[in-house]
């Protein structure tokens, strides 16, 4: 009797267990379908990186649930520990319905994205007004296996370009280089002629810094790849082509010359634009927008000074080329574990879609007219930093698209060279050299990433400070051969011939 008594009691439990499973599941869906179909707002959890010190004021997140009809719970994680708590969300199944993901972190992604885990957007974009003016080829450069699984934040495609000082330029006769040659001649000029005609001989030409930045992108004037480049119908990576030990030529000619500072391997960004500011360097290559800040500072030490922007320098072929980024900076996922049914998927987008009209896309980039910004000139110019940094920066994070697509004010300048840098940047529109590893995938790369790309890194200053030879330098490349880099030539090439 106690055995039937037992089994009885038991099947009562689990009867009421299923019921308030039953009840849990019903108010879940009901809750759901209201939340959707009703006049009330939509629910949405959104998970982004924060670069303030402080979370923002919620006057922003008012102002956006108010016109998207939108009740917003925003998770914000310090910058520098926004990887952890995304793999720790994603691990315990805790994600919420749309959450950033930078570029480096997407590709961790991509085996959950074949599993299933992540909404496929792509088919959905063009019952969206504004979500379907992204730009497509940047759309093609996040796909996985041809689907779209997330939404992303424009950027330029190159922002590279030379920043220099005029005024020296100017002392001693020198017009804006446009070929490598005369590049290379005003390096030697400001290092050798006194350009600030103080009878001392303490400048240089060119200031580097420890990241082959500088490197890479006088190598793509040259006429070399990024990153991976085709060669009698294979893909090989940029050292394995000539042009890469031309471009460590040139620049082991200015180090043992002097023309470049010596220590660039170990230099900061922060010491090399230093170097600008105080007079003791006259070219810098890098995002041509940093000419605004190093001026603000170098006008200090010196009112007289003067700077400008370019962007087109050809190699020894009379061609151009600069390496492009795959034009976004992060991207938006989706994960089915938050987002239960293609209704809410739908509620979520047409949030986004808001943020890409024009109306949308200022309030989130630039505030409130008249209040955070007023337009100067067809651009906004931020009225009150302080209040702008506290009330709207940090939800920049939230940005879909770009200026072009979806049709947010660029930034004013009254400072010439800047204005002129945001321009330059739509020209190098017209000359990016792409990546054509893009899209690709290589386990061993992805498990060997960093090793690889040390033995590379290190053998190109090796060269570069006269360290190693042509032979040293052929060594370092078996090197990474034997390291893995065989397997991932040979895996981007399975791909790549499909």
């Amino acid at each position: 009797m106690k055995k039937i008594w037992l089994i009885s009691a038991l099947c009562m439990v689990a009867c009421l267990i299923v019921a308030c499973s039953n009840n849990t599941t019903s108010k879940k869906e009901n809750d759901s379908s209201s939340s959707s179909n009703s006049d009330g707002p939509f629910e949405m959890s959104v998970m982004l990186n924060l670069h303030t010190p402080e979370v923002p004021q919620d006057k922003l997140e008012k102002l956006l649930e108010e016109k998207t009809n939108t009740e917003l719970e925003i998770q914000w994680v310090p910058d520098g520990n926004y990887e952890e708590r995304v793999n720790t969300a994603f691990s315990t199944n805790t994600l919420p319905d749309a959450f950033l993901v930078k570029t480096e972190q997407f590709v961790q992604f991509k085996d959950a994205i074949r599993d299933g885990q992540f909404w496929e957007i792509g088919p959905y974009l063009e019952e969206f007004e504004n979500l379907s003016k992204l730009r497509e080829s940047t759309l093609e450069n996040s796909k996985v296996d041809g689907g779209l699984y997330s939404l992303y934040m424009g950027r330029p495609l190159s922002r590279s370009g030379l920043i220099y000082r005029k005024d020296w330029a100017d002392n001693l006769g020198i017009e804006t280089p446009k070929t490598i040659d005369e590049f290379y001649e005003m390096l030697r000029a400001f290092t050798e002629d006194d350009p600030d005609g103080n009878g001392k001989n303490d400048t240089i030409g060119l200031t580097d810094r420890g990241n082959l930045g500088t490197f890479v992108t006088v190598f793509s004037w040259m006429g070399g790849p990024n990153r991976w480049g085709e060669q009698d119908g294979k893909l090989l990576p940029e050292f394995m082509f000539p042009v890469y030990k031309e471009a460590m030529d040139f620049f082991k000619d200015l180090h043992s010359n002097g023309y470049m500072n010596k220590d660039a391997q170990v230099t900061s960004k922060t010491d090399q634009q230093e170097m600008m500011k105080n007079g003791t360097a006259g070219a810098y290559i890098g995002s041509m927008q940093d000419v605004h800040g190093i001026y603000q500072d170098a006008k200090v030490i010196n009112p007289d000074v003067s700077f400008d922007v370019h962007n087109y320098i050809e190699g020894a072929n009379g061609e151009f080329g600069l390496r492009s980024i795959p034009g976004y900076g992060s991207l938006i996922m989706f994960p089915k574990s938050a987002i239960t049914s293609e209704e809410e998927l739908k509620e979520v987008l047409k949030f986004f879609d808001y943020l890409m009209t024009k109306e949308g896309a200022n309030l989130l980039i630039w505030g409130q007219e008249g209040e955070h910004y007023e337009v100067v000139d067809g651009r906004a110019d931020v009225i009150d930093q302080d209040k702008f940094d506290v009330e709207i920066k940090p939800y920049t994070a939230f940005e879909i698209g770009e200026p072009m697509t979806n049709g947010r004010y660029e930034s004013y300048y009254d400072y010439e060279p800047a204005a002129k840098a945001t321009e330059l940047y739509k020209d190098n529109d017209n000359y990016v050299v792409n990546d054509l590893s893009v899209g690709l995938d290589s386990e061993t790369y992805i498990k060997n990433a960093g090793t690889l790309d040390q033995i590379i890194e290190d053998a190109t200053y090796q060269y570069i400070q006269g360290q190693t030879d042509e032979a040293g330098f052929d060594a370092a490349i078996e090197k990474w051969k034997e390291a893995g880099g065989e397997e991932v030539i040979k895996e981007y090439n399975e791909q790549w011939s499909k």
